[in-house]
């Protein structure tokens, strides 16, 4: 039965999914187009990727977003996306491209370790758990795709470190829904609330430090393990940011107070 709505599964025209098969494509200082694609981007940066990139750098994300990011008017229209900021030269060039090619290489926003990929999630509940897809994107730019390196897409996704970015793009769906719903209606823009839930999602460093001086943990019942990550990890933190916030904004049973 599964087997049989996969196949009624529509998708848009020229879109097919990858499925168990295989693709080519590789980048490296060979490929003619090398570099081009770190030029010109209209590059969404998600909040885990501004938490890699802060790591890197050795910066704090204020100092990240202040020196990187701008903020855009994305899909969402309750909800403002970050951009990252690219230098003020004629080529646009990313900031963070050196003479021999990516300088943040491991550490590079979800945008650009998924290429060539583009996932897509279906999120019908009546099916249960959530069905992810892949297809191929091909830039005319890119002659990767010319190149004889064949993947899965399991192969991929290890490959590039995927698989926890997917978790967090998950989480970050879930967010950026319940921000869809204008949960701050009334307010205007950018109302309290809104830079509230800005700085949460955004300024993770920024966060720490209100969620230290609102003694925020403490207010809830979290488990020694979860209280212990969130102490030295960004991304339990940014988790727990998630969860204050439904709770805060909406009264939504994700956390429960002492």
């Amino acid at each position: 039965m599964a087997a049989q709505e996969k196949e009624k599964k529509e998708f848009p025209p020229g879109m097919k999914p990858l499925g168990k098969s295989k693709f080519k494509f590789s980048c490296h200082p060979g490929v003619p187009c090398y570099m081009t694609c770190c030029r010109d981007q209209n590059l969404i940066l998600y909040p885990f990727d501004i938490i890699r990139l802060k790591k890197k750098l050795g910066i704090s994300s204020t100092e990240f977003l202040e020196m990187y990011a701008m903020v855009g008017r994305g899909h969402n229209p309750f909800f403002p996306s970050v951009m990252l900021k690219m230098a003020e030269n004629p080529e646009r060039t990313c900031p963070f491209l050196g003479p021999e090619g990516c300088s943040v290489y491991l550490d590079r926003p979800n945008a650009c370790r998924t290429y060539p990929l583009e996932r897509a999630v279906d999120r019908d509940s009546s099916k249960g758990r959530p069905e992810e897809f892949y297809f191929m994107t091909n830039h005319e730019y890119c002659k990767g795709h010319a190149e004889d390196q064949e993947w899965t897409v399991k192969e991929w996704l290890r490959n590039e470190r995927l698989l926890e970015d997917n978790l967090q793009l998950d989480a970050w769906a879930e967010m950026d829904t319940f921000f869809a719903s204008n949960p701050w209606k009334g307010e205007g823009g950018p109302g309290p609330l809104q830079r509230l839930a800005f700085m949460v999602c955004y300024n993770i460093d920024a966060f720490r430090q209100y969620a230290t001086s609102e003694d925020l943990i403490n207010r809830y019942r979290l488990d020694k393990a979860r209280r212990r990550k969130i102490a030295t990890d960004d991304f339990a933190l940014l988790q727990f940011g998630y969860d204050w916030l439904q709770f805060f904004i909406a009264n939504i049973p994700t956390l429960q107070s002492k």
